[in-house]
């Protein structure tokens, strides 16, 4: 497990073969691939999109919980997709003989849902080879509005208690970014994908052994898009996941030591859990 910006971060993603990102301060994981242990007793899933190496391990996510008897998961799952995706549960009920009780909530861009009071799921249109969605969780705090600043404490609780008046108003923060897979674009398109204080980006692709084309068929990052844009991250942290198989650890460590631009690789910690 790792903390960045002050939010603990674990699970795996490795391109292609599994991707489940959780956050145990926040009771959820984004996607749940093969559903590692440490996702079982997370109760949401924010699902980005439809690959086996992201949703793989929903049915078995449901059944081990199930299992331990905890509280059937909830899971946000792009709109489009609602309809197959319970389709696949119908077929493990069938497989398996058992309820797989499970809450879906169709969700898709412009919409939010609140994962629990103070904190919301917004989602934004990702860019991949099939529909994907990535998700922005906000902080929500009531503020004292402007107007009413230097009032005296009785003055404001005689207005709210007594006329009626609302004298706060809710202010989001975005404090951390989910992706999914996705091309660069993303980071040009969504305000939130550069502000947000923990920034959790796919970059598939590291140097010449892909090249930025084909990374882009595939619909992901390659890190000479992301250098190139270095000036667009505001992001207080940023953690890089999904990188190809075909590169060790190390290998991830030093490339992107020796490439990343100063300003940014301060802020940049690879995902390789």
């Amino acid at each position: 497990m790792i903390e960045l910006a002050g939010i603990p971060v674990d699970g795996v993603s490795v391109g292609g073969l599994e991707t489940c990102i959780q956050l145990p301060s926040h009771g959820l994981c984004f996607d749940i691939g093969r559903c590692p242990p440490g996702a079982v007793g997370k109760d949401k899933v924010l699902f980005t999109h439809t690959h086996m190496d992201h949703m793989g391990g929903a049915a078995y996510h449901a059944a081990t919980r199930s299992l331990r008897n905890m509280r059937p998961p909830i899971y946000l799952v792009p709109r489009e997709e609602v309809d197959r995706f319970e389709a696949m549960f119908a077929a493990w009920r069938d497989l398996d003989r058992s309820d797989l009780e499970h809450t879906t909530v169709p969700i898709g861009p412009g919409e939010e849902y609140q994962l629990r009071p103070g904190l919301l799921a917004r989602p934004f249109r990702s860019v991949h080879v099939v529909p994907t969605q990535g998700y922005g969780l906000w902080s929500r705090r009531m503020k004292l509005r402007p107007e009413y600043q230097g009032f005296a404490r009785q003055d404001l609780q005689r207005m709210r208690e007594k006329e009626g008046i609302e004298i706060t108003h809710p202010v989001d923060t975005p404090e951390v970014v989910f992706t999914g897979d996705t091309r660069i674009d993303v980071l040009e398109r969504e305000e939130v994908v550069r502000k947000a204080r923990l920034l959790i980006m796919e970059v598939t692709f590291l140097d010449d052994r892909v090249s930025v084309d084909l990374s882009r068929a595939k619909g992901h990052v390659h890190l000479d898009e992301v250098i190139e844009r270095a000036d667009l991250f505001e992001n207080e942290a940023i953690l890089f996941t999904h990188f190809s198989a075909r590169y060790r650890p190390e290998e991830v460590r030093s490339i992107l030591a020796e490439r990343l631009p100063d300003g940014l690789r301060e802020r940049v910690t690879p995902f390789l859990c």
